[in-house]
């Protein structure tokens, strides 16, 4: 259990660190991420700036080149080819290509080796585009292997309100995207070196934690045992004088009312030690279920043997409460027809003294809280274990035994806590003898969880579905071999 434990919090302490550490490194990549293109954004804004400030000012006049159009003096147009021929070398080494379009969108002038065939789009805000290398604005197909793509600045250059052209800056995308991916392998290595270590300190760390708890539960649990152990002792000597002083009482020739008295008296004290001596045993069996020093020996158990001796030792009361008490053998399918395997079809691996208290303590529940003229069934079956992948039946076998009764019924409220400890539903789980309901005020509010410590203990399961008023159904799942 303190293993268990240990583990989940080494899991969940690694887990939330984990979670922080990836939220941190998302929050460093995506504002490395946005700074990186920011500062290709203002690289390529400030290109369009000199590029236009030098078309359209006087400071690069004796650079600039101007052509008339069609003989018109106040239409004129820019030779940018002839203007900008010496300074293609610097964008270049700036990674940065310049285009230059005419104001119907023709390419008149670029830097770039093949034209990318994009149609204009003003935008100062800068625009991410994909270009496939050899389509064509004509081609109804796209053949590529290498896409390129580029970080794009648009912006319109107008002289005295006349549209001289557009200029398309373009930057390389990889200026981004390989920083970006060689952040993305350090973060997850530096995370995954991270977690490794925080989940071994978390370990570490959890197991430093839960010894002086596990300290305490093995002395608690060494208490109950020992505690349990001695009051055996005392318990049985008190039972024994008290029987002896009746046996006494009952040889007396004379018959006297102190006589009486001391015999109702001493019967009284003999059922209070016997109840206490159950608890007594009770709490020992769970103390030793709980440390794990049981040495109970497992062997073959055939089951439908020992519910038949457990429902014929209960039906002893059943006349007195007029309940029909039954068991059900759900017979192997006719598809079966291995003789050794039918002979031992509800035979399993466990602690025969051990499932006879399972069971007489669910029977003696369901005859307990059932009224007279109530039903009792008790079902033994077994369910094969199939492979849901390969639809073959596998040998892990299991034996379920159903206990349902028409009694009074458990609250569903009551249902999570009802293999507690020392829990009773007295309220709701009462009996009726006639007219007259008496809760029942006999049980220790153990036996349930003794019957789920054995379960456990022969690695099943117990569940248990309620209705008032209707009845209660205990179902208890074994598996046929135990697992090592």
């Amino acid at each position: 259990m303190f293993q268990a434990t240990r583990r989940r919090l080494a899991i969940w302490y690694t887990a939330v660190t984990a979670v922080l550490l990836l939220l941190f490194a998302s929050g460093v990549y995506l504002y490395v991420r946005s700074t990186l293109i920011e500062r290709i954004d203002d690289t390529l804004n400030h290109v369009v700036e000199i590029v236009e400030r030098c078309l359209t000012t006087s400071r690069c006049a004796s650079t600039l080149i101007f052509e008339p159009i069609d003989a018109d003096a106040d239409k004129f147009r820019i030779n940018v080819e002839a203007s900008l021929r010496d300074n293609t070398d610097t964008v270049e080494d700036d990674h940065i290509d310049l285009e230059w379009f005419s104001p119907t969108g023709k390419l008149l002038w670029s830097t770039l080796s093949e034209p990318l065939n994009i149609p204009i789009r003003a935008n100062r805000t800068g625009e991410t585009v994909r270009v496939v290398k050899g389509e064509s604005e004509n081609s109804k197909f796209k053949i590529s292997n290498s896409p390129l793509l580029l970080r794009q600045v648009t912006q319109r250059v107008e002289v005295r309100r006349q549209v001289l052209g557009y200029l398309r800056v373009s930057h390389p995308w990889f200026e981004v995207t390989k920083p970006s991916r060689q952040l993305i392998f350090d973060l997850a290595l530096g995370i995954g070196l991270m977690v490794l270590s925080v989940g071994a300190s978390g370990w570490f760390l959890s197991g430093k934690a839960m010894e002086p708890v596990g300290e305490s539960y093995q002395r608690l649990k060494q208490f109950t045992a020992d505690a349990s152990h001695e009051l055996r002792s005392p318990i049985t000597l008190i039972q024994t004088n008290v029987q002896v002083a009746l046996a006494d009482l009952d040889l007396a020739e004379i018959e006297t009312t102190t006589s009486l008295l001391y015999r109702q008296q001493l019967k009284v004290v003999e059922r209070l030690t016997q109840r206490l001596g159950k608890l007594v045993n009770d709490l020992l069996f769970l103390a030793r279920q709980d440390s794990g020093i049981s040495k109970d020996t497992f062997s073959p158990c055939p089951l439908d043997a020992l519910l038949m001796e457990v429902v014929e030792e209960q039906q002893l009361l059943v006349p007195e409460k007029e309940i029909a008490l039954s068991l059900d053998l759900v017979d192997p399918p006719a598809s079966e027809t291995s003789p050794e395997l039918l002979e031992n079809w509800f035979t399993l691996v466990g602690n025969w003294d051990q499932l006879v208290r399972l069971f007489t303590n669910l029977i003696a529940n369901a005859l307990h809280y059932t009224p007279a003229g109530g039903q009792v069934k008790v079902e033994l079956a077994r369910i094969e274990g199939i492979n849901r992948v390969s639809g073959l039946r596998n040998t892990s076998g299991q034996l379920q035994v159903k206990v349902s009764d028409t009694g009074v019924g458990i609250p569903a409220e009551a249902l999570p806590r009802l293999f507690d400890r020392f829990y009773r539903v007295d309220p709701a789980r009462t009996h009726r003898t006639g007219n007259t309901a008496t809760a029942s005020a006999t049980g220790s509010g153990l036996g349930l969880a003794i019957a789920q410590a054995i379960v456990e203990h022969h690695q099943g399961h117990i569940q248990v579905e309620s209705t008032q008023g209707i009845g209660t159904i205990f179902t208890v799942t074994l598996p046929i071999t135990l697992e090592s």
